[in-house]
Formats: C-alpha cells, structure tokens, sequence
C-alpha cells in the first residue's frame, strides 16, 4: 500500500485521518506546518498528499506551488475550511488533484484517495471490489449483486467495503466499529447489528454469516 504524507496542524483533524487510513491498511505520516510538510513531499517517499490550506510557516498553497514548479507529480488532495469557488479554482489550478471542504465524511476521503493512488503493479487503481457475484463501486458506492444493484448510504459503503476486504474471515463487532466508523467500541451499542441487517436487505442474507459470540462473516 502507499505511504500518505497527511499535513494538517489540526491535532483533531489529522488523528481523524490517520486513524482512518491506517485501518484501511495505508502507512501515515503527519506533519503540522508546511515547512515540514514541503521538505517530506521532496523526498520522493511518498505516494499521496493531504494538504490542509491553512498550515503555518507555509501555506498550502504555497507547498503545493513549490512542489509543482520543481516538477512532482504526487498526488495531492487540499483541504480547506473555506467553500470559496475562488480557493477551489486556485487550488485546482495550482496543481492540485482533488479539494475537499472541511468537514468531511471519511469514507468520501478514502474513496478519494483510492482512485488517485496508483497499488497495483500495472499502475491501475482499484475502483471496484468484488467478491463472487457481487461488485462494489469504490466511485459511486453502488454495489451489484448479480443483474441488481442497490445504492448504499456512507455507513452501508464503509461496512461492506471492510468485509470485501476480508472475505471468509470472522471480524468482530469491535473489529467493523473500528474500520467502518473509525471510533472506539461500545459494548452495548448495537449499531453493527443495525447496519449489517440493512446490507442483507440489500446484498441477500445468505452473505453475511453470524458467528455466534464472534462477529460477522461474509460468505
């Protein structure tokens, strides 16, 4: 999986990301001001940026100015706490993949990410997941089962996506709270169960086993 710099001097902010993506498998790197920030993005080491706008010493812009006129073409996705048209315009122009307006929704980031990062050997990045019959859309979270498809809502997306990347294995209802929701376990929150009887409505029953005292799997 690819390395991802995050610069972000929000503490709150940068944990939210780094914890995310890290249970999604990627290696993280946090940085807070855009000195730093600059100086990692020319080493070269990673494969993908986040960039907050509003970053001390220098500015977003400023480290994405500098790491486009020298000639990088790491992918980078800004973030901002202004809805401007003017700073997505300029942003864009300036050399950057993606803009997202804070807040965000963290599934909406990783499938981001995922469609600018580059993990397979021929270069292609993974847009779809697929398991048997059924195909989930990494772009427009739409999954398929068969001749039918379904949409999903962020919370159905990011609960399917994490059995599709574990077919046949038993994750526990702490494991899917942790790499769906990205917090902490509650051990009377019944939130798992409540999702996971949405998706068979949409995916079949069949395809999502109870183990009984373990968790979850998909068949």
């Amino acid at each position: 999986m690819s390395r991802i710099l995050i610069a972000e001097d929000d503490r709150r902010i940068a944990d939210f990301i780094e914890k995310g993506l890290r249970a999604a498998g990627y290696t993280c790197l946090t940085v807070d001001d855009g000195a730093s920030a600059l100086l990692l993005a020319r080493s070269g080491e990673f494969g993908m940026i986040i960039l907050d706008i509003g970053l001390p010493m220098l500015s977003g812009f400023e480290v994405l100015e500098r790491l486009r006129s020298e000639g990088s073409k790491t992918p980078v996705i800004v973030l901002t706490a202004s809805d401007s048209v003017a700073d997505t315009v300029y942003g864009l122009e300036s050399g950057a993949n993606d803009y997202m307006t804070k807040p965000f929704q963290f599934a909406e980031l990783l499938a981001r990410i995922r469609l600018r990062l580059n993990d397979d050997a021929d270069n292609a990045p993974v847009l779809n997941l697929a398991h048997d019959d059924m195909v989930l859309d990494l772009r427009s979270r739409r999954v398929r089962v068969g001749d039918a498809g379904a949409d999903l809502t962020a919370r159905e997306f990011s609960l399917l996506e994490v059995f599709l990347r574990h077919p046949g294995q038993v994750l526990s209802r702490e494991q899917l709270i942790s790499h769906a929701w990205n917090m902490d376990f509650d051990p009377a929150s019944n939130v798992v169960d409540v999702y996971v009887r949405a998706l068979r409505a949409k995916i079949g029953a069949e395809r999502l086993e109870t183990i009984r005292g373990a968790g979850y799997r998909l068949t």
